[in-house]
């Protein structure tokens, strides 16, 4: 793999002043700081009240206001991850953004100094809960946890994320799946607009910043002129969702080729529920700035490991008597003190320390590579550095 130079780190600014400084700078809270030549790759600083974040960033989920298997001090000493994804319909179901609000706010609650990012909850309602029904108002259903009946309001949605305190907050939207009608797709975005409206002129926080969420399925038509109506309307950044819901990898691309253009260039962009290495790397190319998702965590408790040479199966036979560390070249805490057949024996012993060493190991390939690919940009080798980076991912 091309190497580079620069120290480790995730961009993350934890010094309160410095990063209040910086935050009262960017007035528009995102720095462009440059532009790749061979793709459409973009390097930037987004700025937050709890810290400056450099982008292209990738997001770990703590729906529930952790991580699951690491402890806030893990995400901030030894992985230098700046921030984080919560969710809000977990948060208001359980246990209150009442009892978040009581306690000082999400970061309080939680004992977290960086960022967060909540999701409004759009795509658990249509994902998780008994869907009762879903007009130009918002969504009826009923909770996955007691079948007890809510009713979510683009306000709704926005009065319970400013109530929680997360740096950045997503507008309520209307998701669909894949594959999905013409008809449901149009409905999709003419109501995910509506409730952009309404969210926008609800929403008044000085700490906070709003995004949107660009929809439109599968047709580009659509999801350009869902673009255009966001930009419109106006926002401090703007996602891309209901992407990575079964489609194709090269249609996916293809959506997001079609839809940066119509996006601000001053403005951060989101691809929602992405985090792959490889659609990662695809995806930068096409200049999306920050990614979320569960795979790489939700895998490392499932004993899926990632390696500069793809994947490995821990519990499989072979590691058994296998000494080495899963990466020989990773400077993670578990891979500078532990084998693998330490981490398959853990596993197949069914110990809790399985899941939090294979957590730490595949987060902290995530926030490299996202170093890796931000000192690439910034020595002008990105194509190179994916070439080479992928031609050893998925030989492995």
């Amino acid at each position: 793999m091309l190497c580079l130079s620069g120290s480790f780190s995730q961009g993350a600014v934890l010094a309160e002043e410095k990063t209040r400084e910086d935050w009262k700078k960017l007035g528009n809270n995102f720095e462009l700081l440059k532009k790749d030549r061979t793709s459409r790759a973009r390097l930037g600083r987004l700025a937050t009240p709890h810290v400056v974040i450099e982008t292209p960033v990738f997001m770990p989920v703590g729906t529930q206001g952790t991580v699951k298997a690491l402890a806030p001090d893990r995400l901030r000493e030894q992985l230098r991850v700046p921030i984080f994804l919560c969710n809000s319909y977990h948060l208001h179901l359980r246990p209150g953004e009442e009892v978040v609000q009581a306690a000082g706010g999400l970061h309080r609650f939680i004992s977290w100094d960086g960022a967060l990012l909540t999701d409004s909850g759009g795509f658990q309602v249509f994902s998780l809960a008994q869907l009762v029904k879903v007009d130009d108002k918002g969504v009826q259903f009923r909770s996955h946890l007691d079948g007890s009946v809510h009713n979510l309001t683009p306000k709704e949605a926005i009065r319970i994320q400013n109530s929680l305190g997360a740096d950045i907050i997503m507008i309520l939207d209307q998701c669909v799946g894949f594959p999905a009608s013409i008809f449901e797709q149009q409905e999709a975005v003419r109501r995910t607009v509506i409730w952009a409206k309404e969210s926008k002129e609800v929403f008044d926080s000085p700490s906070q910043q709003l995004f949107a969420i660009v929809q439109g399925g599968m047709e580009e038509e659509l999801r350009i002129n869902c673009a255009r109506e966001m930009v419109r309307i106006g926002f401090d950044g703007y996602a891309l969702g209901g992407l990575s819901v079964g489609e194709p990898k090269p249609l996916m691309y293809r959506i997001i080729e079609a839809t940066e253009p119509f996006l601000p260039v001053d403005k951060p962009r989101y691809l929602m529920g992405v985090g792959s290495p490889e659609s990662i790397i695809e995806a930068v190319k096409r200049g999306v700035d920050m990614f979320d998702c569960v795979l790489p965590t939700r895998n490392a408790r499932n004993g899926s490991l990632l390696t500069r040479r793809g994947k490995i199966n821990i519990d499989r036979k072979q590691f058994s008597q296998d000494f080495r560390p899963l990466d020989p070249d990773c400077r993670c805490y578990t891979c500078q003190n532990f084998s693998r057949a330490y981490l398959r024996h853990l596993f197949k012993a069914g110990e809790i320390l399985a899941a939090e060493l294979a957590t730490i190991h595949n987060l902290f390939f995530m926030v490299e590579l996202m170093e890796n690919i931000r000192q690439a940009l910034r020595e002008e080798v990105f194509e190179q550095f994916s070439q080479e980076f992928l031609s050893g991912y998925q030989e492995g």
